[in-house]
């Protein structure tokens, strides 16, 4: 059996572009999106073992949020996230740790998707510190935190 080329992920997306993805939003039945996102309570102890864990300065800690039309284009962005090593934390919303070089392709990668179809959508990558992490609220979901991070003075609004 052959060995299937692996190709650039903007590359990829472009063949589906050349194969009939406009601009308009695709009407087609999609997999509930949400499917494969962890629990609240998972997506949270994960972000709270990135705090507690000692800074290092080969990693890249950083939010990749987009506003994607498309859903083949969205779908295609979303695995191609999870394969490189992001945790979906919200729908559109992904958080990653990673070594710079995974983060400069993701970057790149993802500034390519966007210039490569006719679109108004918009991706931000958004790196952060684990001081900035540590400071987040949690508003709207009852998740008892403390038990969490075993600290009863804090209080999360």
């Amino acid at each position: 059996m052959r060995k299937k080329k692996s190709i650039p992920f903007a590359e990829h997306l472009l063949k589906l572009y050349r194969s009939g993805l406009s601009r308009e939003v695709q009407q087609v039945s999609v997999q509930k999106e949400d499917d494969d996102m962890p629990s609240i309570e998972m997506r949270v102890q994960h972000v709270l073992d990135i705090v507690k864990r000692k800074h290092d300065k080969s990693r890249m800690l950083f939010f990749v949020m987009y506003d994607i039309e498309n859903d083949k284009v969205r779908r295609q962005v979303v695995k191609y996230l999870l394969r490189k090593g992001c945790m979906r934390i919200q729908k559109s919303i992904f958080i990653a740790d990673v070594e710079h070089k995974v983060f400069s392709e993701i970057k790149d990668s993802l500034m390519e998707v966007q210039e490569c179809y006719e679109n108004d959508d918009s991706i931000l990558v958004v790196p952060i510190s684990t001081d900035y992490l540590q400071a987040m609220k949690i508003i709207g979901k009852n998740i008892d935190i403390d038990i969490i991070l075993k600290n009863k003075s804090t209080i999360f609004i």
